[in-house]
């Protein structure tokens, strides 16, 4: 069995790991970490882990942790991870990251977007973006994962066919998003308050939200040229689920079929990426609760452009599901173990 730890885990993504993991045959949790609730039962942090959990919540201590734990979860906000991290501790366990402190290569850059300084950059290179249907074979021999973000998962997942076959002009990329509410954390803030929320619809981090960076490097990979791009993300009154709409001019006029099969070549064999048939677009209730990603296009012959859409469940595949995923390769699993979930409706 795995022994895994989680630092983060009343947060709503630490919150899924649990739920996952409690269900995942390889993988027995033996440290529930938090901040806010230490010495105090998980059940009662979570009416829903009644019966299921009966441990009380612990500290952050990473060094107490990597002697009991083969994976440390940290679900945490940005900077405590980097912070924690040292050689001593990855030479006793794995570490998989749910926040942006490694995922961003350039430290300067990472700095800038998250105003915070980085403690230990001596490890970003080492650290792997565990965007598994991407990066799979550098996920399996890691010892440090930076967990993608959810937009990034979803942006990058629905646009990389096209931006890696070079079918698309990349100045023109401009990304629309759409996130429930559980993205903004467990926190309380008062503009992801009921009253503020509800019955509305806003944009946010409108040309600054944290994210973009991650996605331009992404796709700068995934493309072989330097990306810069708009990416919007709207606040809807929703708990889960994200749903990206993407806009690029085509390179030339190619057929629905020749992007069909693009689509096809990459994700054909990949169990958590589902291109749906022609016409049927992305919602995010189909994927709910789930570690699936679905997307589609649409070729708009009058404008020269084409629509790549993207949804998923930001607090699985965006977040828990993807770090699970990352672990089961990283321990030579077959990587939908645990993850075979049914999506909720309604």
């Amino acid at each position: 069995m795995i022994k895994a730890g989680i630092i983060g885990s009343t947060g709503y993504a630490g919150q899924e790991l649990v739920r996952l993991l409690l269900q995942h045959p390889e993988a027995e949790i033996v440290w529930y970490g938090s901040r806010s609730y230490v010495d105090e039962k998980y059940s009662s942090v979570f009416g829903n882990m009644v019966q299921l959990v009966d441990e009380k919540c612990l500290g952050e201590d990473m060094d107490a942790l990597a002697a009991q734990a083969d994976v440390i979860f940290t679900a945490t906000p940005q900077g405590l991870c980097a912070s924690l991290v040292n050689e001593n501790i990855l030479s006793k366990t794995k570490i998989i990251d749910l926040s942006a402190d490694f995922r961003i290569k350039d430290v300067a850059k990472y700095e800038k977007w998250y105003g915070i300084s980085h403690p230990t950059p001596d490890f970003v290179e080492e650290a792997v973006y565990g965007l598994c249907e991407v990066n799979r074979d550098a996920v399996r021999d890691a010892r440090l994962i930076a967990n993608p973000g959810c937009f990034p998962t979803c942006s990058t997942l629905s646009i990389y066919p096209l931006a890696k076959e070079h079918m698309i002009d990349m100045e023109t990329l401009i990304i629309d998003a759409k996130s429930g509410t559980s993205g903004a954390g467990r926190g309380a803030k008062v503009p992801n308050l009921y009253c503020e929320v509800n019955e509305s619809i806003k944009a946010y981090g409108v040309t600054t939200h944290r994210h973009t960076p991650e996605i331009e490097d992404q796709l700068s990979y995934a493309s072989g040229e330097t990306v810069t791009l708009n990416f919007t993300p709207h606040l809807v009154p929703m708990n889960r689920g994200i749903l990206t709409t993407s806009y690029a001019k085509m390179k030339q006029p190619f057929r629905e079929e020749d992007v069909r099969a693009v689509y096809q070549k990459y994700y054909g064999q990949e169990y958590f990426v589902r291109l749906l048939d022609p016409g049927v677009f992305p919602e995010t209730r189909w994927v709910e609760g789930s570690n699936f990603v679905d997307v589609n296009f649409k070729i708009d012959e009058r404008t020269g452009r084409i629509i790549m859409l993207g949804a998923i469940d930001n607090v699985v595949k965006g977040a828990a599901g993807q770090a699970v995923q990352n672990m089961n390769l990283m321990f030579g699993l077959e990587e939908t173990t645990g993850l075979r979930i049914v999506p909720m409706f309604p």
